[in-house]
């Protein structure tokens, strides 16, 4: 009988594991990971990006999170020697109609207690000269990092706590017990008094299996990218970002220096047919079903028509990606770009057409599910798995506490 059981090895999982180790250090905690490797889907194909925080709505969870999470990293990285790079961003404005945009992004980012300043298209250039646009901001708390290194120092210190990792354990069935749920796994089962739900691609249904209802069905976006070839590399020096549109819910396609050198460019966003499809030709028939018969998936389509439209001809043609990432960079050419790894973002969508903009929480029975938490995740990993662990019922906490106390 352990004490927690964590479904899903991805940085909230882990997190979410150091986190009850550091606050229950003599629980019998384990984390099921269906994977042969940790970190192995939405955390190991991200950008890498420390995000600052700015593009989200003041006082909500992805805005706090992320901004304390942007700390929280940095020290985590220093701590424990990993390499990251405080190298900042700027986004731009190429447009004259995107002005009041970067405005209305420069006020949040105060909002949101940034250092974020404004600058002009001269300035910009001082950082990245070989943009063109007509004014930036200057987001100078934005980094690099590689979070599959983060996630193995995650491992390791979960292991040093005493808790237990499980590869290759999928989770098949929940049963409700009157002390807690038995997990029935491709591992065996695993009997827990209180389970936590961090399943990323799969949160919703590992939901539905543990008879909680999220409100919301996880619809898989693929980000397709490029990366720059190294002897065009010294284009970008830092992070270079569009001003985003603020009724499409993605930021457009921008230029990432990797933590390894690299220069990637993208993403575009498109439905995915398989919840873990990372190429084009990937199809699941119950994954393309579910979102095909879903109201919300149509209401989202048929709001966003023009913008799905472009994103869907980015995918399929060179020269219109490669156009979109010349309004940034001119002089990017065909010919200085070449595939690379595709990541694919678990986006909670409502049956009303509207995606949940926010990192989602639900309380079950015994039970806490994460079932909404893209980007800014990995950045806010480590208050994310604070917060999982403060909203555990005081119920159990007390149990637990008692428990803690006599052993």
């Amino acid at each position: 009988m352990y004490d927690f059981v964590i479904i899903g090895g991805g940085i909230v999982g882990l997190s979410t594991a150091m986190a009850l180790g550091q606050t229950y250090p003599q629980a019998k905690i384990a984390v099921l990971e269906k994977e042969s490797q940790w970190a192995f889907h939405q955390t190991g194909h991200n950008s890498g990006v420390i995000h600052s925080g700015i593009y989200y709505k003041p006082g909500g969870f992805k805005a706090r999170f992320c901004r304390e999470g942007n700390r929280s990293m940095v020290e985590f990285c220093q701590q424990h020697n990993i390499d990251y790079d405080i190298c900042g961003k700027v986004i731009v404005a190429v447009e004259d109609k995107e002005l009041p945009l970067l405005e209305n992004l420069y006020r949040r980012g105060l909002e949101n207690g940034l250092n974020v300043t404004k600058i002009s298209a001269e300035e910009v250039r001082e950082i990245e000269p070989h943009v063109r646009c007509l004014a930036g901001l200057r987001v100078p708390s934005t980094g690099i990092v590689n979070y599959q290194q983060v996630c193995q120092k995650y491992v390791e210190l979960v292991r040093f706590q005493g808790g237990e990792l499980y590869l290759n354990a999928k989770v098949e069935k929940i049963i409700s017990t009157q002390d807690g749920q038995v997990l029935e796994t491709t591992q065996g089962k695993f009997s827990t008094k209180f389970m936590i739900n961090c399943a990323g691609l799969h949160s919703d249904r590992v939901a539905q299996l543990g008879k909680v209802k999220p409100q919301a069905k996880i619809v898989p976006f693929r980000g397709e990218y490029y990366e720059l070839t190294p002897e065009k590399r010294y284009l970008v020096k830092t992070l270079i970002y569009p001003v985003p549109n603020p009724d499409f819910p993605f930021l457009g396609v921008h230029f990432t220096r990797m933590i390894d050198g690299s220069v990637h460019a993208g993403p575009n966003a498109v439905l995915s047919l398989k919840r873990e499809g990372y190429r084009k030709t990937d199809f699941d028939l119950r994954d393309f079903t579910e979102v095909m018969t879903y109201p919300g998936f149509w209401k989202l389509a048929a709001k966003h028509a023009d913008e799905g439209i472009q994103e869907i001809i980015r995918s399929f043609s060179k020269a219109a990606f490669v156009h979109s990432l010349q309004r940034l960079i001119p002089e990017v050419q065909a010919e200085d770009l070449v595939p690379t790894h595709a990541g694919v973002r678990a986006q909670a969508l409502r049956n009303n057409g509207k995606l949940v903009d926010d990192f989602l929480i639900v309380k079950g029975q015994n039970s806490i599910h994460v079932c909404n938490a893209p980007s800014p995740a990995a950045t806010s990993s480590l208050e994310i798995g604070k917060a999982v662990v403060q909203q555990i019922p005081k119920e159990s906490r007390s149990n637990l506490a008692k428990f803690t106390a006599k052993n």
